[in-house]
């Protein structure tokens, strides 16, 4: 157990942190276009990859448990505290795991947060919709006179009417 294979296991969770941001724009991009047969699809791809990266995470805490020791670290320590005391080239490589962290980690956030905003957004349409089904409807008859539907109903009832 040492620095590569922390290294190792740090390459393939930046990976999976970027597939996850990759699915999350496809998400949105299915959000965005309203249609919404895939929706279940692309959430179940996202749920897949994250639990990928829990299961990466795991094993990155073993790695990093077993190779503190070697540093003069306790269990567990950021991979700030890794980069610091990491002989070179070492320091330098965890350094750079650690800045595309937090810059995955905060693209991954913004996106989330728009493709929460995204499904509300359209759920707050259906809602609307749905209820604006029981709400009288104005129409006009064959003649062209404007008449207001007191019933709720269709559209397709309400054109039926009219005719």
């Amino acid at each position: 157990m040492g620095l590569a294979e922390v290294s190792g296991i740090l390459w393939k969770e930046r990976e999976l942190l970027e597939l996850l941001l990759f699915k999350l724009e496809e998400e949105q991009l299915v959000l965005a276009s309203g249609r919404t047969r895939w929706l279940a699809h692309a959430t179940r791809e996202v749920e897949f990859v994250m639990e990928q990266i829990r299961t990466t995470e795991l094993l990155r805490a073993v790695e990093v448990d077993a190779a503190a020791p070697e540093l003069g670290l306790e269990p567990g320590p950021s991979l700030g505290a890794i980069a610091e005391a990491a002989p070179e080239p070492w320091g330098e490589l965890f350094k750079s795991h650690r800045d595309a962290f937090l810059t995955l980690t905060a693209e991954i956030q913004d996106l989330a947060d728009a493709n929460r905003d995204l499904l509300h957004a359209g759920s707050r349409a259906l809602r609307e919709t749905l209820l604006g089904l029981d709400k009288p409807l104005d129409t006009y008859t064959a003649r062209g006179k404007n008449t207001v539907e007191s019933t709720g109903g269709s559209r397709a009832h309400f054109v039926d009417k009219a005719i």
